[in-house]
């Protein structure tokens, strides 16, 4: 626990640095929220606190730009709070924000991954699922066989990293895009895992611990990878 703590107060004195939060220190600042309990997050925004005060009390700041910072700060973590207790959320793109969920998503999981998904062709998700694959997080992947030969498909470097990957035989489409994490959560929508969902489409992205929803999903994950095992 010391170490991180350690690390975590490293990275808020570090993002403090200039005491201005750009895009991508935003994102990291809500990615680690993502993966700490409410205690810890807790404990961020005291420390973002302290270094606020020792920068006004040192003089070395103008106070302005100090409350801007902590503002941000305080506002990044809330959502990471808001986002904790809630049983569903939901996320939009043009944008990274799924992307994004998706992958702190993969990151925290800690047995099972199991992705039923249209097409797979954004490298930052294919190398959040080898990533978990590599720590020993079982996954399990189902697709269309049709998408699979689609320029940019990730699909061929699932299985040759030996993740499992079941595709659908038939001339129509397994047209899912939903994945469930630790058989807790669930994330489904519109959004396929390619960069035009991200970059250029009108999606959606619902991410719910709905005990419910979760059963539901798992239900047809596991019909399916029966029915495409030939």
């Amino acid at each position: 626990m010391q170490a991180e703590l350690e690390r975590l107060d490293a990275l808020l004195r570090a993002q403090a640095a200039d005491l201005r939060m750009d895009d991508d220190e935003r994102h990291e600042l809500r990615d680690v929220g993502a993966r700490v309990d409410a205690d810890l997050l807790r404990y961020m925004r005291g420390r973002a606190f302290d270094i606020a005060r020792d920068a006004l009390e040192q003089g070395s700041a103008r106070p302005a730009d100090v409350l801007r910072w902590l503002e941000a700060v305080v506002r990044t973590l809330e959502i990471n709070a808001v986002a904790a207790a809630a049983p569903t959320t939901a996320f939009f793109s043009p944008g990274d924000a799924a992307v994004r969920k998706l992958r702190e998503m993969c990151a925290t999981s800690r047995d099972a991954i199991d992705a039923c998904v249209f097409t797979i062709a954004d490298d930052r998700l294919t190398d959040a699922l080898l990533d978990a694959h590599r720590r020993g997080v079982r996954v399990r992947v189902i697709t269309d066989d049709d998408k699979r030969f689609d320029t940019g498909s990730d699909v061929a470097r699932l299985i040759e990293a030996g993740i499992e990957v079941r595709m659908d035989a038939s001339s129509f489409h397994m047209h899912h895009k939903f994945a469930l994490f630790d058989g807790k959560r669930l994330a489904n929508g519109s959004f396929n895992w390619t960069r035009s969902a991200s970059t250029s489409n009108n999606e959606n992205l619902v991410v719910s611990a709905d005990a419910y929803l979760v059963r539901c999903f798992a239900g047809e994950f596991d019909s399916l990878w029966k029915k495409f095992a030939a």
